[in-house]
């Protein structure tokens, strides 16, 4: 049985704190190994390792850094296979939609091989009088991120990526859910030529959390979560003067126009619904039809397409998609479908019975579909995370915008229609930070930024692209007048352009 400790100064450390968690296979339900729930003492023994490694590490050119990154991205491409298996097998996604989870996170890394550039300055000739001005972007020195459990590749990956790049020494504490590519992952970068401590992993619990949180060394966290614990964490980092980006919960519109592909936007809404059990915070799970005829037409062709949706073993190549993560998961999202039945909500396909044969204490669920869902109910308001879909009818376009605009969150939506002028107004006046058009999951390619609005967001910059740069660097301006260029006597007044 596998134990996993943590990652600490280039080394695996096996924990001492005495508690720890079981690490659960969700196909079957069986234990793969226990996950070690580490403590204060050692989340300050990593800290102690990246502080001594990275002023050597911010002061090598940011050319020799990347190149360890470049050197990282072709030993994973070596192991791609075996990482996305034990990805599946961890979290209960699919093979398939685990090697997207991988891809996703080494895109950003591509991205961070440009560092050198994305890290340049700016300078001014002649500012003034014999003075020229130039900035420089410096690392912050270490910094952490605390993960989940639904992208445990991609999300520490678009983490680690532009904080290393940039000089700084980075703590990750993963879900203690799946931490088996997080591990795989720093002992990759090890061997790509990551000085030892400039990337620990120590796994753990709250306990863990609020010691980053504490840390007067920590400069920065990046987090992805649930929205009470993001708002928890940037709440708390403001408090002891960290910078924060926190994102939070989800629940993502589509609507769906009169003139919309009605087969092209059943296909994106059974992709975007129901892929990796819906437990993205980019999944799609309202759909809005526009007009009584649009909305028979969408259920009509949505429910034979969900009750043959394919569920199946993280490890079956023609599966649809997996198990839950956990038995906890499963039972929380058949409670809220319980939930809708209760509010009135019309379940039109009901996926709360699926059993698989052959895996009966896995954590699966089908596929489930409500219908005349109202803005009232809580399966509307709440993420639910799980493989369910509700359709909100609307009347007119404009009540179909109000539906993301006046919701607390404000993660993603999309709008799928022929009509260019519809989908330009949409786009401009739709209250959400990810806008897709006839694309059901717009999550931007890596050299844009990722980050919602509303309650699905806390901080000032997003994730990857130029804001990633933004956040683990701190800018310092540089106003320089030579000798020759200086005065006699004292100067009284700010200087200013004159």
């Amino acid at each position: 049985m596998q134990e996993v400790g943590h990652f600490i100064g280039g080394k695996h450390v096996a924990s001492t704190s005495g508690r720890n968690q079981n690490i659960m296979q969700p196909m079957d339900g069986s234990v793969r190994g226990t996950v070690a729930l580490g403590s204060k003492k050692e989340l300050r023994d990593a800290v102690e390792n990246a502080k001594a490694a990275q002023p050597a590490w911010a002061a090598t050119n940011p050319q020799r850094r990347v190149r360890v990154l470049m050197k990282f991205l072709e030993l994973v491409h070596k192991e791609y296979d075996s990482l996305a298996e034990l990805l599946a097998r961890e979290h209960g996604k699919t093979i398939a939609d685990a090697k997207g989870d991988i891809q996703r996170g080494l895109e950003v890394v591509e991205v961070c091989v440009g560092a050198p550039h994305m890290l340049k300055g700016e300078y001014t000739d002649g500012a003034g009088p014999g003075i020229d001005i130039y900035s420089m972007r410096q690392p912050l020195g270490v910094v952490a991120g605390i993960t989940p459990f639904n992208f445990p590749a991609m999300i520490p990956l678009w983490k680690i990526g532009p904080a290393i790049a940039s000089g700084n020494a980075f703590i990750l504490k993963p879900s203690e859910r799946d931490p088996g590519v997080p591990m795989r992952i720093a002992e990759l970068f090890l061997e790509a030529g990551l000085p030892a401590g400039i990337l620990n992993v120590v796994n753990g619990d709250k306990e863990v959390v609020d010691a980053i949180l504490d840390d007067p060394d920590i400069k920065a966290i990046g987090f992805v979560g649930s929205t009470p614990i993001a708002q928890y964490i940037y709440s708390r980092a403001a408090a002891t003067g960290k910078r924060a980006q926190c994102f939070g919960g989800a629940k993502n519109h589509m609507i769906i126009m009169p003139d919309a592909d009605m087969d092209q936007t059943v296909d994106a809404l059974i992709g975007a619904g129901y892929g990796s059990a819906g437990e993205r915070c980019m999944a799609v799970s309202v759909a809005v039809p526009v007009g009584q005829e649009t909305a028979d037409r969408l259920v009509e062709k949505l429910i034979p397409r969900v009750e043959s949706l394919k569920v199946g073993p993280s490890t079956d190549s023609s599966a649809d998609f997996g198990p839950l993560v956990t038995q906890q998961a499963l039972e929380r999202v058949k409670g809220y479908v319980d939930l809708g039945v209760k509010e009135g909500a019309k379940l039109v396909v009901d996926g709360r019975g699926f059993k698989m044969q052959g895996y009966e204490n896995g954590y699966y669920m089908g596929g489930c579909l409500f219908d005349e869902v109202t803005p009232d109910m809580r399966i509307y308001k709440e993420e639910i995370f799980g493989p369910v879909l509700s359709v909100v009818r609307a009347k007119t376009y404009e009540d179909a915008l109000k539906l993301p605009n006046e919701h607390e969150y404000g993660n993603g939506v999309a709008i799928f229609t022929r009509d260019g002028d519809a989908a330009r107004d949409f786009a401009s006046r739709v209250q959400v930070g990810m806008v897709g058009v006839n694309v059901p999951i717009p999550v931007p390619i890596a050299y844009y930024t990722f980050g919602g609005w509303k309650g699905s967001a806390f901080g000032d910059l997003n994730q990857h692209g130029p804001d990633a740069f933004r956040f683990y660097t701190k800018t310092k301006s540089v106003t320089a007048r030579w000798p020759s260029g200086i005065k006699d006597g004292a100067e009284f007044v700010i200087p200013t352009m004159n």
